[in-house]
C-alpha cells in the first residue's frame, strides 16, 4: 500500500490527502513529526518537510507540488490540473498563489506562529506576526469571494487543485477557529461545497491533541 508521511494541519499534506481521495487512489498515512529530524525520514527528504508519498514499487516523492503533479500523469482518469492549456495555466497560478502567497502572508503567521512554533520549540508566537495574518487574511478570502462570484470553481468550469490548495490551506486554519467566515459570503459558500465532497470528510474527522477545533468545523452546513 502507498504510504504518505503527513502532520494533520500541514496544508500541503491536506492537499495531497484531497487529490488522493478525488483521484479515489487508496494509500495509508503516517504521522511524521519533522522536528525530530528522524535519520529514515531524512534519507527520503533531506529537506525533513511534508508531505512525502511512497508508491508500492518504492518510488519516493517529496514537495506537494511534485506529488500532485505526478499524481496527475500517473492517474490521468480524473484530472485534476485543468482539461485545457488555458486551463492548466490558470490552475498552477492559483496553486502558486495558496501554496506561496498566501502561505507566506497568513499560514506562517497563525498556523506556525500559534501551532508549529511551539512543537518545533522555537519559542513563543509573536503578537505582531499574528495580528499581521489575521489582518492578511481578511484581503484573501475577499479574493477568493471575487474567484468564487466570477466563475463556477477557483480556476474555470470544474474542480481543481486550485480549489483543493486553497481548500487545504484555509480548513488548517479553520481548524484553529481563525477564519471569520462572516467576512465574505461568497469564500464561505465556495469551501463549504468543497467540504461537502466525501474527499474531505476524512479531513474533518482529524483531531490533535490538546486542540479542539470550533464545532463549525465538520458542520457542512456551517
Amino acid at each position: 500500500m502507498r504510504l504518505l508521511f503527513h502532520l494533520p494541519l500541514s496544508p500541503f499534506s491536506r492537499k495531497v490527502r484531497l487529490a488522493l481521495a478525488e483521484k479515489r487512489i487508496p494509500f495509508d498515512m503516517r504521522l511524521e513529526r519533522v522536528w525530530e529530524r528522524r535519520e529514515d525520514f531524512l534519507a527520503m527528504n533531506p529537506a525533513c518537510t511534508v508531505p512525502v508519498l511512497v508508491e508500492d514499487n518504492g518510488l519516493t516523492i517529496a514537495d506537494s507540488y511534485a506529488i500532485c503533479e505526478y499524481l496527475d500523469e500517473a492517474y490521468p482518469d480524473m484530472p485534476l490540473l485543468g482539461r485545457t492549456l488555458a486551463e492548466r495555466v490558470e490552475v498552477r497560478r492559483l496553486i502558486a498563489w495558496f501554496d506561496g502567497k498566501f502561505h507566506a502572508e497568513v499560514g506562517m503567521n497563525l498556523l506556525y506562529e500559534k501551532q508549529m512554533k511551539r512543537l518545533m520549540g522555537r519559542g513563543n508566537p509573536d503578537a505582531t506576526a499574528i495580528r499581521a495574518g489575521y489582518a492578511n487574511l481578511r484581503a484573501h478570502l475577499d479574493y477568493v469571494g471575487w474567484l468564487a462570484e466570477t466563475r463556477p470553481w477557483l480556476a474555470g468550469a470544474s474542480l481543481t487543485l486550485a480549489d483543493l490548495a486553497a481548500a487545504a490551506h484555509l480548513s488548517a486554519l479553520d481548524y484553529l477557529g481563525d477564519v471569520d467566515w462572516a467576512l465574505n459570503d461568497a469564500a464561505k459558500d465556495w469551501y463549504a461545497r468543497v467540504k461537502s465532497r466525501p474527499s474531505f470528510r476524512p479531513l474533518l474527522a482529524d483531531r490533535v491533541s490538546g486542540l479542539t477545533p470550533p464545532p463549525h468545523y465538520a458542520d457542512l452546513d456551517f
